[in-house]
């Protein structure tokens, strides 16, 4: 864990360094950071990466889900490759014969 020593600006402001920002992919002009302010009295910042209108979709939690099922799938060796659309058209066919 790091932690940082931030100076509050006399507008509230605090700047964050450099390279946190870069890490936490805030370098950008429409990054963003969440505040949770929690009952103890501590406060939390959490990076916000904004995610582009016609994206939002894949961060959805079905569609996460579906892709740890995806990516489980992989992990197992549940998969089938196949050379290119000829291999792939031939996938289908057989499919559709087994039906």
């Amino acid at each position: 864990m790091k932690t940082h020593l931030l100076t509050i600006q006399s507008r509230g402001t605090l700047a964050l360094p450099a390279d946190l920002r870069r890490r936490l992919h805030l370098d950008g002009p429409d990054a963003q950071v969440r505040l949770i302010e929690h009952e103890d009295g501590h406060i939390e910042l959490i990076p916000v990466v904004a995610v582009p209108a016609d994206q939002a979709w894949f961060w959805t939690d079905r569609w996460q889900a579906m892709e740890r099922e995806a990516d489980a799938d992989v992990a197992a060796g549940r998969t089938t490759v196949v050379d290119g659309l000829g291999g792939l058209t031939e996938l289908f066919a057989a499919d559709d014969a087994a039906r």
